[in-house]
Formats: C-alpha cells, structure tokens, sequence
C-alpha cells in the first residue's frame, strides 16, 4: 500500500441516515486507523444500509461459510479475471437474436453469458479513461480527477496517492498483472506497474496513437503530423506544436524498470500488441500455477486501431467494420481462456469478469458503431452511454443461466473483488469508495444488490442521477422550474419522452439524494485533475524521439513563463473531449 488507512465513518446508521434526511451538517467524523473501521461509502448508500443491514448481515455470513469452504478446498482464495474492451452497446455480445442481423457472431462470450449472469444493468462511466479509473479505485472518476479521456501526449496520470485492487490484493498474497489498454496517464507515477502491478504491458493511451504513423498521412487518415510527406507550407513555422513521436507500449515490474516494448512505432507492431497481451495474460496464470498463489489479472484488449493491419486485408465477419472485428478477435481469446482454466484444472477457483467500458462510439466515431436497446454512446450520460454489457463465470459458485437486472457500477467491481480475496481490510478509510460489495449478488443471483442509485458524470459536471427505476436529468434542467426532467426506465428505456407531472413526487427526492452525495463531496473533496508531470520518461530504452516528448524545444531559461507552472495549471473541460 502506499499509504497507511486512516479516517472511518463514526455513529450508528440510525444516526446516520436521519442526518441525512435533516437539514443541517453531516455527523463528525472519527479519526481511526483500525481495518474494522467503516468503509466510507457514498451517502445513498447508508439509506439503503439502514432499511436491510440485518439481511445483508445474514447473507455475509453464508457467503463467508461459502468462501471459508472454497478457500479450504482449494488451498488459496478465488482467481480473479477481469477483461474490459471498449465503446459496445447493450446486446452486441451476450445476445445472439440481436447477433444474428448485425453479420457477426461471438459464440464464445455468448456462451459465457449462457454458463453464468449476463448482467443487464451494469453502469460505467461515461468514457474511457474515467470507467477505467473507477474500476482501479472504486471511486467515481471525479473522485481521483480522472474524470476527462486522455489524450496523447498528454502530460498527466493517476495520482499515485490513489489506491487500486492491484494493491489492496497484493497485500493478502496474490500475484497481480496488467496487460492491454491503461489509458490513465503517461506520467511515471501512474504507469501500471507503480500503481501496484507485479507485471504490466500496457499502452498508457487510447488507440488515437494508431495513426500517428506516416503510413495514416500518406492516405489523409490524419493531416500535418509528418510535414515531409506532404509539400512545404511556408507559413507552418513552429515544428515543436505538434508531437513528433509516441511511445505505444510499456513493460515493467513492480519496483522494477521500465522499457518501451517492440520496435519504434508502425502499424504492425501495434497489432502485434493485442497479441503479446494475450499470450503474457496466459503465461501469468501458469507463473501463478506452479507457485501456488492466486491470482488476479486485468486483462483489457486493444479491441481495435484505427489503422487495418496491412498483413491481414481480408475481414472475419459480414459487419466487416471496427467494433464487430474487435469483439470477434476478443471473443476467439475469450474461448481460448476458458480451455487454458479447464486444462489447468482452476475453473471452479476462478472468477471472470467481461464487460464493455462504455456505450458504443456513434459521435463521429468509426462507421459501425451503433445504438441498441438504449439512447446515446460514448461520452453520453443516457443510458446507451452508460449501460454496457457485462457477463460473470465461476464454474461451480455462479449458477448458470442468470439474466439479472440489478444495478450494479463498474465501481463495485473494486469492493466485490477485495471481499472475495480476503483483502477489504485493506480497503483506505480516508475517503468515499463508491463501489459497493456485490458478493452477494454475484453467489446469490438477481434481486441480490446493494445498489439501487447511480451518480452519472459527464468529466468534473454532475449529469444525471438515478434511482431504481427512475431518472433525472440534471444537465438539461431549467434553472428555477422543474419541467420534463424526470424519465421512468421502465416504460421509456430510450429516454425519449421526458416527464414532469407523472413525476413530480420524485423532484424532492432526487434532491435530496444529490444534497446528500454533495455533502459528502465537502467531507470528503475530490481530488484535483489529474496529475501533472512530465511524459513517458524513466523508460531505460528511450529513444531519442521520446526525450525530445519531455524536454523543451527551446531554452525555458529565456521564456517569460514556466512551463511546469503552465503545466499544473488545470485543463479546461470541454465536451468534446468525451
């Protein structure tokens, strides 16, 4: 851990709630640095906690007689396998009816959605970066300031002061590994592996840097990056504006080095990443094998580039564009996995996870990307951004067949997998997590969350909240007038007829759940954006193009500013960058 536990919630939930519900100021907080202390979660949750904690409470106890069981059979508490890919709608995967006239098929993760729950209402963030950041964290992107995608070069990360699962599940003893899509900075403190990673191969970007090879100025993919290949411009006189290289994939070791991995960027090399991190994903679970100690391994594919890899022309599905060729490529793998865990005799010892990081790319995004069941994609805060599809196996622990149609967030993710390593003690006590323990509706099946609320971000901005069945719409609301604000999921899952008579009782009530949440942001701030800090250094292989990434093109000694000052300052949050 990279910091010791601190501050936990004091008073009884019965004292709780009614602050709460009561005009006023939130109750004290207790400084304590003991495990047992409360984990601090968002405030909706301790009203939900105070109406069912007896229930909870018998149901933790026959999930830890369950877990104490397995644990003794297998000698070591459950694998953990999470895969996460990119901008997909509800249904593309896991639903073969809606397969069958989108000329693709993924028989694989549609089988794991058959063997296991085919999650209906999984919410992520609204983007990248952030899903991928509450994932790590367990918080809302807001919380750590990854709120915003990253963009190359992009001169920020995740704070190290955050602390993710890697961490808190290597101090109970597990061996944990990254390989695939990072996409949380490029700044030295927040590769993977200095965020608590044994192992890490990672790209500390989206897949934007795909084009920037000479072979995508050549057929106009982007335009201005590589000058030469087009005639001079005379009036193009500050060749330090644009980047003038990248670095596409990192390798290192925890407390270790870090080197760029493959030869300098082409569009060959970067298809041969997707193709490295399955195999290292693999061989990690062997490594693990042979030394008796579980493990836990996040494992998020590329899924796509924007440039075809030029050795392999020919297409694999009837769709033939971006999305369906990614998920059939993720899909073979998906199947490869689920052999490589029964050949290996670890099926019944290992928990996977796959699921999508949010709503399908249909802002001027890659053709073929599309609404499902639900309205808006990526970087939307409506259901079809925030709404992925999500699947979960555990060969005998997760009945199979389940369609469940709780609310879970990707946060949970965070809390779930702790209690089912032994390792929520762990857990900082310092600030909000908002990920909730979902064990119970994970071994117990649908009508089991801890969950019925969902604070939806579109970057630093409170977009919408939800609650149950029902929605809010804070983003478009008219300041001083409630008007057609409110959406009932139910009967307009496409949030396409907003309400206001048929939901005025709910005005007070969505009110008070934001009152609650912000107040809580006062006790426990968010923190700032991202941090700053210089790009892609520390790597013991660089090349010359990735110093001159982080050092100045000029003397800064003669600039009348400094450039670390104009660094820190924060970045303006624009809705294009979603």
């Amino acid at each position: 851990m990279k910091r010791p536990l601190s501050r936990g919630v004091s008073g009884s939930v019965t004292t709780l709630v009614a602050a709460f519900f009561v005009a006023g100021t939130a109750p004290a907080q207790a400084q304590s640095t003991a495990p047992d202390a409360p984990i601090v979660h968002d405030a909706e949750h301790y009203i939900l906690e105070a109406q069912h904690a007896p229930r909870w409470l018998e149901e933790d106890e026959a999930i830890q007689r369950k877990l104490d069981e397995l644990r003794e059979k297998h000698g070591h508490a459950p694998n953990i396998i999470h895969i996460m890919w990119d901008d997909t709608a509800v249904g593309e995967v896991g639903i073969p009816e809606i397969q069958a006239v989108r000329g693709f098929s993924t028989p694989n993760i549609n089988q794991m959605a058959d063997d296991g729950i085919n999650f209906m209402r999984m919410y992520s963030e609204p983007a990248c970066t952030p899903t991928r950041a509450a994932f790590q964290t367990g918080r809302y992107a807001v919380r750590s300031g990854m709120h915003t995608v990253a963009f190359p070069v992009e001169y920020s990360g995740m704070d190290a002061e955050e602390v993710t699962i890697a961490e808190i599940l290597s101090d109970v003893g597990y061996n944990t590994a990254f390989f695939g899509k990072w996409h949380l900075g490029d700044t030295e403190f927040s590769y993977a592996h200095n965020q608590g990673y044994d192992e890490a191969f990672f790209t500390p970007y989206n897949q934007v840097p795909s084009m920037w090879v000479p072979q995508a100025e050549s057929v106009n993919v982007i335009t201005g990056m590589y000058p030469e290949l087009h005639g001079e411009d005379k009036y193009d006189i500050d060749r330090s504006w644009q980047p003038l290289g990248t670095v596409w994939t990192i390798e290192g070791t925890k407390d270790g080095p870090s080197r760029e991995w493959g030869p300098p960027p082409n569009i060959e090399n970067y298809w041969d990443i997707e193709a490295e991190a399955q195999n290292r994903t693999l061989a990690f679970i062997d490594k693990s094998i042979e030394e008796q100690k579980p493990f836990f391994v996040a494992y998020h594919p590329i899924l796509a580039a924007f440039m075809p890899d030029p050795r392999q022309p020919a297409k694999s599905t009837a769709n033939k564009n971006l999305l369906a060729e990614g998920l059939v490529k993720v899909d073979e793998f998906v199947g490869r996995l689920f052999e490589h865990l029964e050949e290996k005799g670890i099926a019944e010892n290992t928990l996977v996870v796959a699921m999508a990081d949010n709503g399908p790319f249909i802002h001027f995004g890659p053709r073929g990307m599309v609404e499902t069941l639900y309205t808006g994609g990526k970087g939307d805060f409506t259901e079809g951004g925030v709404r992925v599809p999500a699947f979960a196996k555990w060969e005998g622990v997760i009945e199979p067949d389940q369609i469940v149609g709780d609310i879970l967030h990707v946060s949970d993710l965070f809390t779930t997998f702790a209690r089912l390593g032994g390792a929520t003690d762990n857990i900082p006590r310092d600030r909000v997590i908002d990920g909730v323990d979902q064990t119970s509706l994970f071994m117990n099946g649908d009508g089991f969350s801890r969950r019925d609320y969902v604070m939806i971000y579109q970057g630093p901005y409170l977009a919408a909240g939800v609650k149950g069945r029902f929605k809010r719409d804070w983003k478009n609301a008219t300041p001083g007038l409630s008007k057609n604000e409110f959406y009932d999921l139910y009967t307009d899952p496409r949030e396409k007829t907003g309400e206001m008579i048929e939901q005025f009782h709910l005005k007070s009530m969505f009110n008070r759940q934001r009152q609650r949440h912000e107040l809580w942001i006062e006790k426990y701030p968010n923190r700032p954006d991202a941090t700053p800090g210089p790009a892609l250094t520390g790597l013991e292989n660089e090349r010359e193009e990735t110093v001159n990434i982080y050092t100045a093109p000029v003397d800064i000694e003669k600039l009348p500013f400094d450039p670390m000052e104009v660094r820190e300052h924060p970045i303006p949050f624009v809705s294009s960058d979603m």
